[in-house]
């Protein structure tokens, strides 16, 4: 059955991409912990600490709840609503879109798309920086949308993939460190970094089809994030392309173009579809 709904759940993914915000788990898992981050004044990190993992085990428990749900529905409604929430908890085809959307020929344009899917300010960013900000995002994100959620669901079924999205959801929103979040959203940083560690360096093995001594020459190189630096120099080294967040890392290569974010996106679909293959017969075989 669980190969059932991973299949169902995929092909909903790729035939829709992204559910309507209105009936997204993970942007109600982003309107509670907001709840608390919107009410909550900041007064001491104790306090500070204390009221943020307090929002975020209340996030989690959320998550936990819903992936219960089905099994109080009538079986097939069960299965539908199984299928619809693990859906949500990956997003194989989105990610690819938001990506292909940043292959600009006009500057400006590109600029745009690439600072929707990217954190840092892009408006300094030269035309190399914004193709490698495009790709950086294309590969970090493997790990966050596709390999990680799927393989909390081997482990833990759906209530493990809908509580790794709840976790990389409140790190994406308060797993910051800085003064209004630096305790405060403390346990979701530091839960998001063990629950992606294994996700991460599994990602890397997917690329060693390419070229196992040149996606391991570079993955000893990534030591400057605990887990994020991992796909992304996997990712510089199938390339052959620097990759580069200034003050943060740096993997060595030829300038990227426009062209390296369309082989990057093909690169993304062969890594997908080793993924989705081996959890496949992952679940066949148990």
């Amino acid at each position: 059955m669980e190969l059932i709904i991973f299949l169902l759940a995929l092909a909903l993914d790729l035939a829709i991409g992204e559910p309507p915000a209105l009936t997204h788990p993970v942007v109600w898992f982003g309107k509670l912990i907001e709840f608390f981050d919107r009410h909550y004044r900041r007064r001491s990190p104790a306090l500070d600490f204390a009221i943020g993992s307090l929002g975020t085990m209340a996030v989690i428990g959320f998550a936990l709840f819903l992936s219960k749900l089905p099994d109080f529905l009538p079986e097939w409604f069960g299965i539908g609503l199984s299928v619809y929430l693990l859906k949500s908890s990956f997003a194989v085809k989105s990610l690819a879109w938001h990506v292909k959307d940043t292959i600009r020929e006009d500057i400006e344009e590109q600029r745009k798309y690439v600072g929707l899917i990217v954190s840092r300010d892009v408006k300094s960013l030269d035309r190399h920086h914004l193709n490698s900000a495009a790709i950086e995002s294309l590969a970090e994100n493997i790990v966050d949308s596709v390999v990680a959620p799927i393989f909390y669901f081997l482990l833990f079924g759906l209530s493990g993939a809908l509580v790794y999205r709840a976790i990389n959801t409140l790190d994406a929103m308060i797993g910051y460190r800085n003064e209004r979040y630096e305790f405060f959203g403390k346990l979701a940083a530091r839960m998001d970094d063990i629950a992606n560690f294994i996700p991460a360096r599994l990602t890397v093995l997917l690329f060693l089809p390419f070229g196992p001594r040149k996606v391991l020459s570079h993955y000893k190189k990534a030591k400057f994030k605990i887990n994020g630096d991992k796909p992304i120099a996997a990712m510089s080294a199938v390339l052959g392309v620097w990759l580069e967040k200034k003050g943060v890392y740096y993997f060595d290569g030829r300038a990227p173009g426009l062209e390296d974010i369309k082989r990057a996106l093909r690169v993304y679909w062969i890594v997908v579809g080793e993924w989705i293959l081996t959890s496949a017969l992952v679940m066949w075989r148990w």
